[in-house]
């Protein structure tokens, strides 16, 4: 089965055929880096790095843009309320937003532009959305793009121009020429960094960035454009409409959109203050957890972020890891090749990435790993569990690295085996079961056999 996507404009599943053979150039929204990375971030990072894991897989040379908005009316309120520099600010919460997605084993992007390394691009596409007659300077400084001026207006959120009208005129800004149009450019205002531009000094607006940037990395024209679901209106809406106002030319062949993290079956909103950040679930759930959890349900799904949830990945991952524990295999094991399971996994991706159904293969193969305990079936489980980014590390280190309320070091729990082992020598089975009973207090499972005993964090 060839790679079908389904692309939110058409609405429909559509044979993926790249612009160029054998390149994907993918543009993905990124972060608004002015806090921690949350959990609704994390999904949109966990899938699209999937996508580029499969793309690659498929034998695609990818080209993976994912931006940084790094000024912003929420990036200056928050370093104001810190006591900061803007650039202080962004610059430590880049660095905290590569640690998390480390952490989860999402891979860098090929190119990460930033919105104030790219202003020369953003003034040249307004300058000529303006000489175009698609947008025009205001009164008050601002920059407006002229939204009827482009016909297509809605098509991809599918909303109509009349609905939009008559909902903006609630909010009536007098210098515009229509209650639809948009900033391009927004008039520097005291005390907030700006930029010098034929209109005056200002700042690019929100939507405006991502067109700029996506052109200088991928050209006019590109394969995949993605990002949350929460941004195909008005963000992607208003890209389509500046972008192929200034270039003339179709600006995104495939758009994808993530559905959205719910916690406990409520929208997850800062403003309902029930969001979690990726900083938080990491102290309590191993990143392969997470990851787990975020792939298990299709990503145009919403997915609901709940302890039960989290509790089932943690218990399902570990069902993956056991079965490497049944043999162990060296680099030299190749994986099993033209199997059934492996065209069911590609089968599975290839249609819309559907990773709960390539993670159900991953399930049926553990299950014939734990009965034939082949090498070549044990490498072909990792093989295909990496290319969706998981099962990255071996069985006794994942289950030794969960995260743990316990004070007790690694070295601590080893001699306390030991002394264990020695009072069953010496049959002292009381101190032995005081040892498990303590170490089961603190959260770890002793594991006897006859080669000796392991343990792990549970």
């Amino acid at each position: 089965m060839s790679l079908q996507i389904f692309n939110t404009e058409t609405r429909t599943k559509e044979l993926f055929t790249p612009i160029h053979p054998g390149k994907v150039g993918m543009y993905v929204c990124g972060v608004t880096v002015y806090d921690l990375c949350h959990i609704g971030h994390a999904r949109v990072m966990v899938v699209f790095d999937t996508v580029v894991r499969h793309l690659k897989a498929l034998g695609y040379d990818v080209n993976y843009v994912r931006n940084i908005t790094d000024i912003d009316d929420k990036i200056i309120k928050r370093a104001l309320e810190n006591g900061e520099s803007i650039q202080s600010l962004t610059e430590r919460m880049i660095t905290e937003m590569h640690a998390d997605e480390a952490a989860m084993n999402v891979l860098r992007p090929d190119m990460e532009p930033k919105a104030t390394e790219h202003m020369d691009e953003i003034r040249h596409m307004i300058e000529t959305l303006i000489e175009k007659g698609f947008a025009y300077p205001a009164d008050n400084g601002d920059v407006y793009f002229k939204v009827k001026s482009f016909k297509e207006y809605g098509r991809l959120s599918g909303k109509n121009i009349d609905d939009l009208e008559s909902g903006a005129r609630v909010d009536v800004n007098e210098v515009k020429q229509d209650p639809l149009d948009f900033v391009l450019w927004k008039a520097s205002k005291e005390n907030e960094p700006s930029w010098n531009s034929s209109w005056g000094e200002g700042r690019p607006g929100w939507h405006i960035e991502c067109s700029a940037m996506s052109k200088k990395c991928l050209g006019n024209h590109f394969d995949i454009h993605g990002g949350g679901m929460d941004l195909s209106f008005p963000h992607h809406e208003n890209e389509i409409a500046q972008s192929e106002c200034a270039t003339g030319e179709h600006y995104v062949n495939t758009w994808m959109h993530c559905g959205f993290v719910r916690i406990d079956d409520e929208k997850m909103s800062k403003s309902l203050n029930n969001f979690f950040t990726i900083r938080e679930v990491l102290k309590v759930y191993h990143p392969e957890v997470i990851r787990y959890f975020l792939l298990s349900s299709h990503y145009r799904s919403p997915v609901n972020y709940s302890e039960e949830n989290l509790n089932s990945a943690k218990a399902s991952v570990g069902r993956l890891y056991s079965a490497l524990e049944s043999i162990a295999i060296t680099d030299k094991d190749q994986a099993t090749e033209d199997t059934i399971y492996e065209a069911d996994f590609m089968s599975a991706m290839n249609d819309d990435f559907n990773t709960p159904k390539a993670i159900a293969v991953l399930f049926e193969l553990a299950k014939e790993v734990n009965k034939s305990k082949q090498p070549g079936q044990v490498a072909l489980l990792i093989k295909l569990a990496n290319q969706i980014g998981l099962l990255e590390q071996d069985a006794e280190s994942f289950f030794k690295s969960q995260p743990s309320d316990s004070d007790l070091t690694d070295e601590m729990i080893a001699q306390l085996i030991k002394e264990r082992k020695t009072a069953r020598a010496e049959k002292n089975f009381a101190r032995s079961d005081e040892i498990r009973d303590l170490l089961s207090e603190q959260g770890i499972e002793l594991l006897d056999s006859s080669e000796g005993t392991t343990w792990r964090r549970v």
